[in-house]
């Protein structure tokens, strides 16, 4: 190779590399965009396979469950046939879209979480083993990549994801944070039938670790926003939470005309507990209810701790024969609970008091409303004798 072909070269490998630090420096950026979790999942998944990105055909992300000691699938990006594959590539090579502008198209639809190939990756779950987890426990436990080419494909016919998932060649790449292996992204090109080149693997490789320090970001982000909606005493929604949740819920309702309920339950004679026997015992009674409450609540449910001694549930698709049946269930449950402090049985009887309303009818139509109706029910129980349910009757 003489001078010329050298230099010729020398500038390839440059204009190769500003190009591979390009992409990657478009998806760092897009990752900063948001700390919510399942939009950074979306943002990495659309950097690996948008034309803009790293232009692979598809791609999975996977994360570890420590507490489960299994790999989850979290998302998929990608069509779910040769058809769905040209319909889109044709598309944005229509409308010219750049990475931006899909992200964006995103987030104005939110109808990647419909897809067939999404909801195909939702439902795969391996062990973290790689003995018995296949080749996605084998990159995320030895925390190297593996790329499989069509050649060796027949050696691994038996792995979990082959199993769930056709493919003639893929790379599966681990997210590897400052301390832990925390996923794997794998990646094919099934539709156009591209080879996946070493090159690929590595600028993928590299891209996977900022992801994972996406990821763990958003993690951590979300977890404190949890804790700042969650009541610290009960462990049970907060007031501020039940406001945004109530609002949110009430949208979701009309919009498509299903039925929602809401319970507010005050617990009765309170106060002289708390002066007879001191807020310590207090605080354990409201614990104490509070397992209850959650104990009887399904998962679809929101129980939160209103104020004080009263809580609220938030019950979508409920209407007032469900929720009454609930509430019941929840009052006798306490009449009965043998509440107790220090291991001394409080001898007082502790019992609740329930309100109900419903969306529905047309006077009864936001949150307002329907915390009202809630609270007059509550009222008329508690006046009522006590130790009862209320549905409110307009």
């Amino acid at each position: 190779m003489n001078n010329d072909e050298k230099i010729l070269q020398l500038k390839k490998e440059r204009d190769k590399a500003r190009s591979e630090l390009y992409v990657l420096y478009e998806i760092s950026n897009a990752m900063r965009t948001s700390l919510k979790l399942y939009d950074v999942l979306y943002i990495i998944l659309t950097g690996v396979t948008a034309h803009a990105g790293l232009g692979f055909n598809r791609a999975m992300l996977f994360l570890v469950n420590e507490k489960k000691s299994r790999i989850e699938g979290k998302m998929g990006i990608g069509p779910h046939s040769g058809e769905e594959a040209d319909k889109i590539w044709k598309q944005i090579d229509k409308e010219k879209s750049d990475l931006h502008s899909l992200i964006e198209n995103y987030k104005a639809s939110n109808k990647m979480a419909d897809s067939k190939f999404n909801r195909l990756v939702l439902d795969l779950k391996f062990p973290l083993e790689k003995e018995t987890g296949g080749i996605i426990a084998a990159a995320i436990t030895e925390n190297k990549p593996i790329h499989i080419t069509k050649d060796k494909l027949s050696n691994y016919h038996a792995t979990p994801l082959l199993k769930k998932i056709h493919m003639d060649e893929f790379a599966v790449v681990p997210m590897i944070t400052k301390d832990k292996t925390i996923g794997a992204i794998v990646v094919d090109n099934i539709f156009n039938k591209k080879a996946i080149t070493p090159d690929e693997i590595r600028i993928l490789t590299m891209f996977a670790t900022q992801a994972g320090l996406a990821i763990e970001n958003s993690k951590l982000y979300e977890k404190t926003v949890l804790q700042s909606q969650i009541n610290s005493l009960t462990r049970l929604w907060n007031h501020g939470y039940c406001q945004y949740k109530l609002k949110e819920e009430v949208k979701k309702a009309k919009e498509i005309k299903s039925p929602l309920s809401l319970i507010m339950l005050d617990l009765d004679n309170f106060k002289a507990l708390n002066d007879t026997l001191g807020h310590q015992t207090g605080d354990q009674v409201l614990k104490d209810t509070s397992a209850i409450i959650k104990e009887y609540c399904r998962k679809s449910d929101y129980p939160c701790r209103y104020g004080g001694e009263e809580f609220a549930i938030i019950l979508p698709h409920t209407n007032k024969e469900q929720a009454y049946a609930i509430a019941e269930r929840i009052r006798e449950a306490i009449e009965n609970y043998k509440f107790s402090y220090n291991k001394t049985s409080i001898t007082k009887k502790i019992s609740i008091s329930l309100g109900i309303s419903c969306l529905g009818t047309s006077s009864n139509n936001n949150k307002t409303i329907l915390l009202s109706n809630a609270d007059k029910a509550l009222y008329e129980a508690k006046h009522t004798g006590k130790n009862k349910t209320i549905i409110y009757n307009e």
